[in-house]
């Protein structure tokens, strides 16, 4: 995935539905090229479905997971891109302290959530990770 393909996600993971055109105006690329990158990041895999947000609430099974990330050296924009292309992460904060960055993540099983730590920890220019899940909210 390129820079394209990972903004592409980022609007679609705000807004899953916004339309072709609106998507190639904020992209500032053609319609052809919108629908071209969509079809082919379905035909990969990487694109699962379109879906709407809910409130944690409603949806009880879902597991829930924050992730420290450590970032090497100058690595951070680039890691940040990375980070917002990929499908599980739905929230990613820049922080202080020992961690660079703070990614929310979501997955439907242990099994998916393995997935998405596995695609993370091999990102180039990420050091060190470490994920606690969200078990109960209490406030």
């Amino acid at each position: 995935m390129d820079e394209l393909d990972q903004a592409l996600i980022a609007l679609l993971r705000r807004n899953a539905r916004l339309s072709v055109a609106d998507l190639a105006h904020k992209l500032k690329v053609s319609r052809g090229t919108v629908t071209n990158r969509m079809r082919r990041l379905e035909d990969a895999g990487v694109i699962l479905g379109y879906t709407v947000r809910l409130r944690p609430e409603s949806e009880p099974e879902r597991i829930r997971a924050w992730m420290s990330v450590l970032v090497e050296g100058n690595q951070t924009r680039a890691v940040i891109a990375s980070l917002l292309g990929e499908p599980g992460v739905v929230k990613l904060h820049d922080t202080n302290g020992r961690w660079d960055l703070l990614a929310e993540l979501e997955a439907l099983s242990m099994n998916e959530l393995s997935d998405i730590l596995e695609r993370i920890r091999l990102i180039k220019g990420i050091h060190s990770t470490e994920t606690s899940i969200h078990l109960r909210t209490y406030r």
